[in-house]
């Protein structure tokens, strides 16, 4: 059965998404977060058993890390490993331990394109602990660099949003971006499980192989979304 997995931040309904997915991402300070957002949604996971992990992201709650931040190498690594340490300090004295990281937002975006970004990310993700998952876009750069450092990966795809290419998600600025219906999330999430792939916006099929399956909870209408999808998984 494949996994679902969300992103969880500050603000979010965290406690009527957990009974429906199997991993979440936990905002790490970057983009959002503090040390009791942190805690509340790891404590949240323990109770529903839960797998959690770091979602750093670049450093601008203004724009919810959702532009580029031109960074060198070495920067995007520092910010990455500092984001880390400070989700898994927290665990750490709730007695949990991080199960995996994943990129948020632009940051996410710019690494499944960008090769020396992914191997920033990588290295970051190495540095800290070489048993954590790097979580990643599907077939893209920061896979490929994550096998490389010789970390464990989840390829994902998205059940909340459309896709532009194989590597490409649609543009959230884009008009019809984002899945709002849940049959049309739970559609797009039983094809993607069963290996099937998924319709672009283009009309072009796209073939994609994924591990794990990610909803955002900040998504309009994501308990309902989460339900629908989680239905689809175990019925289908």
């Amino acid at each position: 059965m494949i996994e679902l997995n969300a992103d969880i931040g500050e603000g979010c309904d965290d406690a009527r998404l957990m009974p429906f997915v199997d991993r979440v991402s936990i905002a790490s300070g970057g983009h959002t977060g503090d040390a009791t957002s942190m805690a509340a949604a790891l404590r949240l996971a323990r109770t529903h058993g839960v797998k959690v992990g770091a979602h750093p992201g670049y450093p601008d709650r203004a724009g919810f890390g959702r532009q580029p931040i031109a960074a060198a190498a070495a920067v995007i690594r520092a910010w990455v490993v500092e984001q880390i340490e400070t989700l898994a300090e927290v665990a750490g004295r709730e007695g949990m331990r991080l199960a995996h990281v994943k990129p948020h937002g632009a940051l996410y975006n710019v690494a499944a394109q960008d090769a020396e970004v992914a191997g920033a990310i990588a290295a970051a993700v190495r540095s800290v602990d070489a048993g954590l998952l790097l979580v990643g876009l599907a077939g893209s750069q920061l896979i490929e660099a994550g096998r490389a450092a010789g970390l464990g990966v989840l390829n994902e795809a998205f059940v909340d949003r459309r896709y532009a290419t194989r590597l490409r998600l649609v543009s959230r600025e884009t008009s019809g971006a984002l899945i709002h219906d849940p049959a049309l999330a739970a559609e797009q999430a039983l094809s993607l499980a069963k290996g099937e792939g998924v319709v672009a916006a283009s009309g072009e099929w796209l073939e994609i192989r994924a591990d794990t399956l990610c909803l955002h909870s900040d998504t309009p209408g994501a308990i309902a979304l989460a339900r629908a999808v989680h239905a689809a998984l175990h019925d289908g």
